[in-house]
């Protein structure tokens, strides 16, 4: 018996091309979503890793600016703490210079000779007193002179005076302190004598001793 098929064979082989590309099409896609699903993943992880690096390095650099403060302000700290330990030395450097000044004064003053004030302004100091005349006055100068603490004497004024009815030479003077010599000789220096400015021992009693030492 002879079969004739009378289905349309071209229709049911366009079917069945068209359901291999739909499988096809769905595997590739599938194919597709799955390498982008793990791309995606690895680059979220690594976003996610790199944030992570990124605020740990926030963290540390928030330390280090803390730190930074921190010896910032005990830097300011040392230094207010060195300008103050300056002072402090200066003003002891200040005042050994005042006792060493007037002990080497006292060593210069010859006889005859009586302070009334002494000031001192950085390395100037200014000298007042009496004289029983004008050649003790340059003598002073003159031990003044070969000193080794000071220096530069210079007579500013000279006139006469009366006091307690004697007839005196008033004097005022400049001389300079020689800071290095001073140094070198603060350990080892020659013992005070006391006895030429004590007012007691002169006619001058009210005026005859040292007044003031100033820096």
């Amino acid at each position: 018996m002879i079969r004739i098929n009378l289905l349309p064979h071209r229709a049911l082989k366009r079917k069945a091309l068209q359901r291999q590309f739909f499988v096809i099409a769905a595997a590739v896609a599938l194919f597709g979503a799955g390498i982008w699903f793990v791309v995606h993943s690895l680059f979220a992880d690594r976003i996610e890793d790199q944030l992570a690096r990124n605020q740990y390095l926030e963290q540390k650099i928030v330390e280090l600016d803390k730190q930074i403060a921190e010896i910032q302000k005990l830097r300011e700290q040392t230094a207010q703490l060195l300008a103050r330990k300056k002072v402090v030395e200066s003003l002891q450097a200040n005042r050994a210079e005042a006792v060493h000044l007037l002990d080497e004064l006292v060593r210069q003053l010859p006889d005859g000779v009586y302070l009334k004030a002494v000031k001192q302004t950085g390395q100037r100091v200014a000298i007042n007193g009496y004289a029983q005349s004008n050649a003790r006055v340059s003598t002073l100068m003159r031990n003044l002179e070969s000193s080794p603490w000071l220096e530069q004497a210079s007579l500013v004024e000279i006139k006469t005076a009366l006091q307690n009815n004697q007839r005196l030479s008033e004097f005022q003077l400049n001389v300079n302190l020689a800071r290095a010599q001073a140094d070198d000789g603060k350990s080892g220096g020659k013992p005070a004598r006391t006895g030429r400015l004590d007012p007691a021992s002169t006619p001058l009693r009210t005026s005859a001793a040292v007044a003031s030492v100033g820096g």
